[in-house]
Parts: structure tokens; C-alpha cells; sequence
């Protein structure tokens, strides 16, 4: 199974703050795009999970932010699975421009279903998860 994942993401005008800095929060918006194209990439779908009544929330993210980003710049965001347990999935990430690190994060995401009880992550959640084929 595919385990890191890497993408490019270029800061948009919309996502800086006064100062001309990637606002902090945005940061969290592509930790998500990178789980999720980690996720596309071993061939899971979230939209089929959620139909089948799956949902990964997060319960815990920690950031830390080492340099700003800017408006326009070109970013490599690194998406890794760390560790993984029967109910739970946990994330590392990097974002870079160029070389230079400019913040880590870590997270975690418990499996619930429609009614937030925890439930175990299926064994084979990404085959469960592909689209149905036509």
C-alpha cells in the first residue's frame, strides 16, 4: 500500500492574510488535500466511504510553523501515514518551497460512523472504499 504521497499546491491571493502571508489556518485546508490525494492515490474514494456510511474525523493536529509562505509561491506539501491502529489513522506532513521547510504537522483521524460512535477502520478500507466500476 502506498504510504507517502507528494503534491504541489501554489499559494492563492485568497489565502494570504494582511501581511501577504499564507494565513495559518489555510495550512490545515492542504494538509486535508493532501490526505485526500493520498487516499486517491492508493484507490480510495472518501465519497464512496461516506456513502457506505465511514467517516474520518480528525481529533487531533499539531502544526508547526517554521517560515511563511507567500502569495504565489510554489509549495511541495510531503503526506505520510505514520501509524495506524484498529479505529485510527495518523498523519505526518511537510510543506516546502523549494528546500526550505517551511511547517510540520502531525494528525489524527479516528473512524466514526453517521452517529460519531468510533468504528474499527475495515481491514481493506481502500478496496471497500473504490468506486463502483460502470
Amino acid at each position: 500500500m502506498i504510504t507517502d504521497h507528494q503534491i504541489e499546491i501554489r499559494v492563492r491571493y485568497s489565502e494570504t492574510d494582511a501581511m501577504g502571508f499564507l494565513h495559518h489556518a489555510n495550512y490545515l485546508k492542504y494538509f486535508e488535500i493532501g490526505r485526500t490525494e493520498l487516499f486517491r492515490t492508493q484507490g480510495g474514494s472518501y465519497r464512496r466511504m461516506e456513502e457506505l456510511g465511514l467517516f474520518l474525523v480528525v481529533t487531533k493536529v499539531q502544526v508547526r510553523y517554521r517560515r511563511p509562505a507567500r502569495y504565489d509561491d510554489l509549495l511541495t506539501l510531503h503526506t505520510r501515514i505514520a501509524r495506524t491502529t484498529t479505529v485510527r489513522l495518523d498523519h505526518s506532513y511537510q510543506l516546502f518551497r523549494g528546500d526550505e521547510l517551511l511547517a510540520e504537522a502531525d494528525s489524527t483521524l479516528a473512524c466514526v460512523d453517521r452517529q460519531g460512535t468510533l468504528q474499527m477502520i475495515p481491514e481493506d478500507l481502500v478496496a471497500l472504499t473504490q468506486e463502483p466500476r460502470a
